[in-house]
């Protein structure tokens, strides 16, 4: 997910943190004349409603340390949509899915320091529509152009519902859910709510036939980590509160390490992981030259794990993050736990 030092560090998981949204209700036209069949309609975004009157067309994608908004697009078909895209990670579940993403225009912008759209960047591509990861990425204080901003020029905004809040905070319990009502709003603006129903429909039988498959039996204990984002310490980037856990619960794991913190990661300290019962070992691949390689060292540093003995572990990369894809990531560790049911 793109690149933001500390701060994409932290936002490769903000697209699962959720605070409460603004509450002034506000509205932004993105189009002048009649509107195009099936419109207008009226999304209401971290606090404020916006009124499309037509399918947004000119999109543009700003970073944030994501990829669920532009994956979610390219999932909807909505790809011919985007004239500038900053979200990128290298790797995914889904097979084209990183092919696609680096095929798309990045509309020739010289990001700024946070790796993201500065604002007289953003008002000169001339969007109708622009998402970003968080809230925060319309705030002026951070040399974005507002959603007042882009109002202005008749663009609409949107952020992901449970990511209204500042980079790196969590509240509420982040879920797929939150995943499929990315999907449903975006599939709302475009007109094309039928193939975002689909998408849905589809993950969620899939899901619960995996559900139903480990329901019986005991949840594994994993502990998930992602070793190309450490954070200071080398257990910076132990997962604790995150769409994770709604991931892992639903593929019969429990994430060891969830009750750590009330933040996206734990920080346990050397001693904490080596104490830990881990059966299972998720590796997130961020930056990584080689995730397995990455699976091995853990092991050998804590050969005293159940799952070093068993040299049980997973690797995953997008679709344990907000997204189109989590039941992907759900497929994957239910295999990689219970492999007897499968």
């Amino acid at each position: 997910m793109k690149l933001k030092q500390l701060a994409a560090a932290a936002a490769a998981v903000v697209c699962l943190a959720a605070t409460a949204c603004a509450t002034s209700t506000t509205s932004a036209d993105p189009t002048s004349g009649a509107p195009a069949a099936g419109y207008p309609v009226t999304i209401t975004n971290c606090g404020k409603k916006y009124t499309y009157t037509r399918a947004p067309s000119r999109v543009v994608v700003m970073n944030g340390g994501s990829v669920a908004e532009v994956s979610s697009l390219l999932a909807l078909g909505l790809g011919d949509r985007i004239i500038a895209n900053a979200q990128s990670y290298g790797a995914s579940e889904v097979p084209g899915r990183v092919d696609a993403i680096a095929k798309l225009p990045t509309g020739g912008i010289k990001l700024n320091d946070m790796m993201d759209i500065p604002r007289e960047a953003m008002i000169g591509l001339a969007p109708d529509f622009v998402i970003s990861t968080y809230d925060g990425g319309f705030r002026a204080e951070s040399g974005f152009a507002t959603r007042e901003d882009l109002a202005a020029i008749g663009a609409n905004t949107y952020s992901p519902e449970s990511t209204c809040g500042d980079v790196g905070t969590v509240s509420g319990t982040p879920s797929i859910e939150d995943s499929y009502r990315l999907l449903r709003d975006l599939g709302k603006i475009f007109g094309v709510s039928d193939r975002a129903e689909k998408l849905v429909a589809d993950a969620k039988a899939k899901v619960a036939r995996i559900q139903q498959q480990v329901a019986h039996l005991p949840k594994k204990k994993a502990m998930l980590i992602i070793p190309g984002m450490a954070m200071g310490s080398e257990f910076s980037s132990v997962g604790a509160k995150a769409i994770w856990n709604d991931i892992m619960a639903k593929a019969g794991v429990e994430n060891v390490f969830a009750g750590a913190s009330d933040q996206m990661f734990a920080n346990p300290s050397r001693e904490q992981v080596a104490k830990a019962d881990v059966e299972l070992l998720i590796v997130v691949n961020y930056m990584s030259k080689d995730p397995a390689a990455d699976a091995a060292r853990l092991f050998d540093e804590f050969p005293q794990w159940d799952a070093a003995k068993d040299r049980s572990f997973v690797v995953l990369s997008d679709s344990i993050y907000l997204g189109p894809s989590n039941d992907l990531a759900i497929d994957r560790i239910a295999h990689v736990a219970h492999p007897e049911v499968f």
